[in-house]
């Protein structure tokens, strides 16, 4: 069974770098790129950070509906194609999605089991200088960012975790002891106590 995780944070929270390290350390999970229509940023590359396509070929899709969730950010689309989830279940393997507020609020009316984890640093002043440390975005795109993260963080209740990155080898830890637990948790009917209750002659 694919276990679906969430993963949503404010911008600047660190959470790819969490992402990134979670994926090369522990086994049997895929990451799924998602589609926007924004341009690429630096030294992103199409198909690795995002799959990257124009506003018509967006909307097409969502008019297809082949999105499982998609969202509307700074003027620009973010979504999750449906096609992430079946590729994850072919190949047996757990699904990791970076995905905003919106989208994991769409997402866990679709898949009510997906595991959510939400990240933030650890004061709006550290936020604040990560942001400004990318040298990615302006002032005005920074003040936009910081007023976004007040309302994303008051929505820290709808997810099942939360994780506070003060100490990235401490975050790191910590979101792969999730996704550990929840497997253990997830697996023990189907794998562990189905067989053992088979030999009581039940099921």
């Amino acid at each position: 069974m694919t276990t679906v995780f969430i993963i949503s944070a404010p911008s600047g929270s660190g959470k790819s770098t969490l992402v990134n390290r979670l994926m090369t350390g522990v086994d049997g999970l895929t990451f799924s790129v998602s589609c926007t229509t924004r341009a690429p940023r630096g030294q992103e590359i199409p198909g690795q950070a995002y799959d990257f396509i124009d506003r018509m070929e967006f909307e097409r899709r969502i008019a297809a509906d082949e999105f499982l969730e998609y969202a509307e950010v700074f003027g620009n689309y973010y979504g999750t194609h449906k096609s992430a989830l079946d590729k994850a279940k072919t190949a047996g393997k757990d699904l990791v999605l970076d995905i905003d507020v919106q989208g994991a609020a769409q997402l866990k009316k679709r898949i009510p089991d997906a595991v959510t984890i939400f990240i933030l640093a650890p004061s709006r002043e550290i936020l604040e200088q990560r942001l400004r440390a990318r040298s990615q975005d302006s002032d005005e795109v920074i003040r936009r960012r910081l007023n976004d993260a007040a309302g994303e963080i008051r929505n820290y209740g709808q997810y099942d975790y939360v994780l506070v990155n003060e100490d990235l080898e401490l975050a790191v830890e910590a979101l792969k002891s999730i996704v550990r637990a929840e497997r253990v948790r997830r697996i023990r009917v189907e794998e562990k106590i189905r067989p053992i209750l088979a030999t009581f002659g039940q099921d």
